[in-house]
């Protein structure tokens, strides 16, 4: 079980973790919340415990709220909250007209559904920080124990961070073996590791979900 997820009797998966990879994970999860940040919905509550100060991050998107009808600034916002029409990879040259009724189509379709993602985005995150804090690992670490909600709201945070840290890397599909080879001096090596990390508990619990 240790390093990977393991599936266990009611579908759900399990994982042992040491101090300092539930340490690494929490801080992930709540700088993945700061990225994407509470949205444009009024806050209410108070926040969980150990979120002091991201309060109205556990909030749902406010019903009929219009959300944002441009794509976020932020590359990695941008890649988690990607455009639903365009041209893709395999169309050519694309005409202007049809550029921008692209751009037209993902304009309306971000406007009624990026707050709900976003809201589900943060569920997912907020999911992953409070089965963290519900750990008290000792000198051997703890076992998290998931459900098989648990585990799909784990699976979207998971995604969600190596999107993030995948772009501030600049990750692409090319880079694979390089990344294996930095060297220590590299200041992308913490972060090339996590990406990596991340990457093995991701496809350990897929695996489990599909047992």
């Amino acid at each position: 079980m240790a390093g990977h997820f393991e599936s266990v009797d009611g579908g759900g998966a399990a994982i042992a973790l040491d101090e300092v990879e539930v340490s690494i994970l929490r801080s992930l999860a709540v700088q993945l919340l700061e990225l994407i940040g509470p949205g444009a919905e009024p806050a209410g509550g108070a926040a969980p415990e150990g979120m002091e100060g991201f309060e109205g991050l556990e909030d749902v998107a406010w019903p009929f709220a219009d959300g944002p009808s441009e794509p976020p600034a932020d590359p990695a916002l941008a890649r988690l909250f990607p455009d639903a029409y365009g041209p893709g990879p395999d169309a050519g040259e694309a005409k202007p007209d049809e550029l921008e009724e692209a751009r037209a189509a993902s304009s309306e379709f971000r406007r009624y559904t990026e707050n709900d993602l976003r809201a589900r985005k943060r569920e997912d995150g907020l999911a992953m920080v409070r089965a963290l804090d519900g750990l008290t690992p000792g000198d051997r670490g703890a076992v998290l124990t998931l459900t098989a909600d648990d585990s799909r709201q784990w699976l979207g945070a998971l995604n969600d961070l190596r999107l993030a840290i995948g772009t501030r890397l600049d990750v692409s599909d090319e880079d694979g073996g390089e990344m294996y080879t930095l060297p220590d001096s590299d200041p992308r090596k913490p972060m090339v590791m996590a990406y990596l990390w991340l990457g093995g508990l991701q496809e350990t619990l897929v695996e489990t979900l599909m047992d």
